[in-house]
């Protein structure tokens, strides 16, 4: 009787880092292994399985259909495996493995390099990368277990964590004031220089909200546009124009009186401070670690 010789299961993870990172160079960087060894271990994997997983061209990888059918039927399976895995030894003091985190670079500086440095201590044995960028990473491709997203999360249905809520704050520098004169209302801000985050969905208008209730919804012109909120508020304090910052940015150069905040009397929308996972049930242990870890710190109170 002929005896088929089982997949190996490593060889179905590097399959299933493949398919979703879209590519064997991107599937190697996530798994933190070379080129070569994905290569190889994909080939044998087909050679066990005795069909073709990926369509192979010069420029993209893309799944055939016994790989498509490997992909819908394997991968909820390593996942719920991994998630028992993991689930056995939550209790270790020890963690380890790789742990992927992306955050926009004001907020990696100012508040995630402290806790990842902190947590990073705390378990020798784990390996961190903090991706910092102000541009929204797919978590998928770019193999991120753990994303931070400070505002508003653009997508509601995303498996999220709000750690805490801060407040914005219209703010200048006193040069820029000495310079243009203060707004005293909403409406005044269209005679101002705005600096416009075009992160936001709308950075031009916005929505005051009076102590008595009364809303003043404005739409503002910008010269000046930039896609950081560090180069925003580096703008701001070389007294470039009015902007928002959340409190967390502007707290540090408004008690030092670099910044000044504006029209007090109004309030704008809350943002929130989430940590976000990536689609799908499964979520590391590690990941859960981290958020739990920042929450002690980040939470209000």
């Amino acid at each position: 009787m002929k005896i088929v010789k089982s997949p190996d299961l490593n060889s179905l993870r590097v399959f299933v880092a493949v398919a979703e990172a879209g590519g064997f160079t991107a599937a190697a960087q996530r798994l933190s292994i070379a080129k070569s060894r994905v290569s190889l271990q994909i080939s044998q994997l087909e050679k066990t399985l005795g069909v073709q997983l990926f369509h192979r061209t010069t420029r993209q990888v893309s799944l055939t259909r016994a790989g498509d059918s490997l992909l819908a039927e394997s991968a909820p399976l390593l996942s719920g495996l991994q998630d028992v895995l993991e689930q056995a030894g939550r209790d270790s003091v020890e963690l380890n493995g790789v742990l992927r985190i992306s955050a926009p670079v004001d907020f990696a500086v100012q508040t995630l390099a402290p806790l990842v440095s902190e947590f990073a201590t705390r378990h020798p044995r784990l390996q961190l990368e903090l991706c910092s960028s102000d541009r929204i990473l797919d978590p998928v491709r770019e193999g991120i277990d753990l994303s931070f997203r400070v505002g508003w999360l653009q997508d509601s249905s995303q498996r999220a964590v709000k750690l805490r809520d801060f407040d914005q704050y219209l703010v200048a520098a006193p040069s820029y004031l000495a310079r243009a004169g203060r707004p005293e209302s909403p409406a005044q801000l269209g005679a101002h220089a705005w600096l416009a985050l075009t992160l936001l969905r709308s950075p031009l208008t916005w929505t005051f909200e009076a102590a008595d209730g009364a809303c003043e919804r404005v739409q503002l012109q910008s010269a000046l546009k930039v896609d950081s909120a560090t180069v925003l508020r580096a703008l701001l304090l070389q007294g470039a124009g009015i902007s928002v910052l959340d409190q967390p940015s502007a707290q540090e150069a408004l008690a030092t009186g670099r910044l000044v905040r504006l029209l007090e009397g109004w309030s704008l929308p809350q943002g929130g401070i989430h940590a976000v996972y990536p689609p799908g049930r499964y979520t590391s242990v590690k990941a859960r670690a981290f958020v739990d870890f920042c929450r002690g710190f980040l939470s209000p109170g």
